[in-house]
Parts: C-alpha cells; structure tokens; sequence
C-alpha cells in the first residue's frame, strides 16, 4: 500500500480558539453574524447531509451530474497527476476525479478535522492501493503551503463552498490559490447560478424544515463548547434572497427579546424581539462574474462546464500573470 502522510499545519487548539473570536466578534457587532463554518458539528453534518437528499437541494445533484458526465474531459484538460482538494470532508464526490485521472500519482485531502480526513484516506486506499494520499489539516482560508508532489497540478474547490466567502474574502482566496499554482496547473471550481429566486429560496428553507434544524444546530455548538445557554426553540430561520448582491442570507430570528449568557467567554448577549443573526452568506454566480474575479486573482478562465439545467457549474482556469492590483 502506498504511504499515507498526515500534516498538521493547525495548532491542536485552533479550533477552539477561533470559534471563540468568532463569537465575540460575530454577536458583539450589529447586525449580529456568525460565520457558516460552525454548523458542521457531528449532528450539523448529519443535518447536512440529509438536506443533499431533499427534492428541494438541487446544487449537490446538479454537481454531481457534471462530474459523473464530465470528469473525463476535466482530466483530459488538467492532464493531472497530483490532485488537491480544499475542505475535502469524505472526499465522496472526489472520487468520480480519481477514477478519470490515468497517471494521477498523488492525492492531497484538505480540511481542518482530522477524523475526516482519515477516514476518508482509509477507505480510498483500500480502493486505490497504488495511490499516494498526504493529507492536510489546515484552514484553507487562512494561508496554505503544499507539500512536494508531481505536477501537473489540479486544485479543486468544490461544492459552491465559495459562495460562503464575502467578495472581499474571495478576492482574497483566489489570491492564495494563484500563489499555489504553477504554469501548467489548474483550478476546479464549482459554483452555483444564479437562477429564480423561488428555486433558490426554497433550497434553503425546505418543506421538511430540515434546514431549519441545520441553522439552528449552530447555537447548540455555542451551548456545548462555550457554555452558553441559547434557546434555539426562540428562534425562527429565515432564508432571504437578495437580487442586489445575488446572493442567499440564512438568519435566525428571535421571536421575544431576551438575552443569553456565554459564560466561557464573560459575554450577555441581547436579541430585541425580531433581532436577526445572520448565519450564511450563499453567493450565485454568472460566468463573466467568475471569470471576472478569476482574472483579478492572476486567473484565466478556460473551461466551463454545466449540469444540463443550468443550474451549477464547474469551471477550469490557470495561471496568465500577477493578480491585479
């Protein structure tokens, strides 16, 4: 069996301590946010999962389709032997990449659980012995050095996991990406479209209330790791679509005034009758808009491949030049 490598690049108390920051800086400010990357908890990724399966949640279907249909010429175009995945999670979806890469040599998982990115390791080399897995624990937002493996590569940011990131933050990414890839490589990215608002609303605030179960995990993760003692039963979830920046808002809702103690960080927090936090950001996109930041970031826009919809996209892009600015 080929090695498998783990880096941690994360101290073991990251975690905890950026949750912290985030909730200081996110609930102390108005409006009141917190960002989306706290609801992935054991039971928020449960929650999540089961929000991929409903009738309503098209973008995990969409995707899939174009990597089932599509992932020969993505391979055919990268000509790939190492692949790299951002927030890999269980690399599930990775997998129809792997099998359409003939001389791919390395794989490089990355995501800030270590568990996942284990288990994830040990089911795909008990599958694909002859392959070299080094994975990473790190937070791809925040910087990322890659460790030494054959080129050409492919970097792939998929999912629509993009769309969490405000634009400025995105400019950011893209940034940091250009700065990984070499002549030669590849970004892979998926996005979601822009399409009706009712579609896209009603992606986020399903008929089963599943996602609305999902929103609301997020104060359960404040309970357990901070101590604190929010209600979730006194809060409604609310997914609004805004047409001027395109994207959609998930918020919850407080339906009485009343305040919560977090203890862990010497914090009372007031919520007004009506008050909304707001727990995602889910940008949509249309394609000059991603091959506009592309090139902002260094990046040129080569490929575009959509699910027969219309609904999502995967795009391929490499590096032309500096980023601007």
């Amino acid at each position: 069996m080929s090695p498998f490598l783990l880096t941690r690049t994360l101290p073991v108390d990251a975690t905890d301590a950026a949750l912290r920051a985030d909730v200081l800086h996110g609930l102390t400010r108005c409006p009141k946010t917190l960002p989306p990357k706290w609801f992935y908890d054991a039971r928020g990724s449960e929650l999540f999962e089961e929000i991929t399966r409903l009738p309503e949640y098209y973008p995990t279907r969409a995707e899939r389709e174009i990597l089932v249909d599509r992932s020969g010429e993505i391979a055919g175009a990268s000509g790939a032997r190492t692949l790299i995945e951002l927030g890999s999670g269980s690399s599930e979806k990775t997998r129809h990449l792997l099998d359409a890469l003939p001389a791919l040599h390395s794989y490089v998982p990355v995501d800030v659980s270590e568990s996942a990115l284990r288990g994830a390791a040990g089911a795909l080399l008990t599958e694909r012995p002859e392959l070299s897995v080094h994975a990473l624990v790190a937070d791809f937002t925040g910087g990322l050095a890659l460790p030494g493996t054959p080129g050409p590569r492919l970097v792939a940011f998929l999912g629509g996991t993009i769309g969490n990131l405000l634009p400025a933050e995105r400019a950011v990414f893209l940034r940091s990406v250009r700065s990984l890839l070499s002549p030669g490589d590849a970004l892979l990215l998926g996005t979601d479209l822009v399409k009706d608002e009712e579609v896209l609303v009603a992606a986020y605030d399903d008929a089963a209330g599943v996602t609305a179960e999902f929103n609301r995990n997020v104060l359960r993760v404040l309970n357990r790791e901070l101590g604190a003692d929010f209600d979730p039963a006194a809060f409604d979830h609310v997914a609004r679509w805004d047409p001027e920046r395109e994207w959609i808002e998930m918020r919850l809702r407080a339906r009485r005034a009343h305040s919560v103690k977090i203890p862990e960080l010497d914090l009372v927090v007031s919520f007004e009758a009506g008050e909304e936090l707001r727990t995602e950001v889910s940008a949509k996109f249309r394609r000059e808009g991603v091959r506009a930041e592309l090139a902002a970031a260094g990046l040129r826009l080569d490929r575009w491949w959509t699910d027969a919809g219309g609904r999502f996209a995967l795009s391929s892009s490499t590096v032309v030049g500096e980023p601007a600015g």
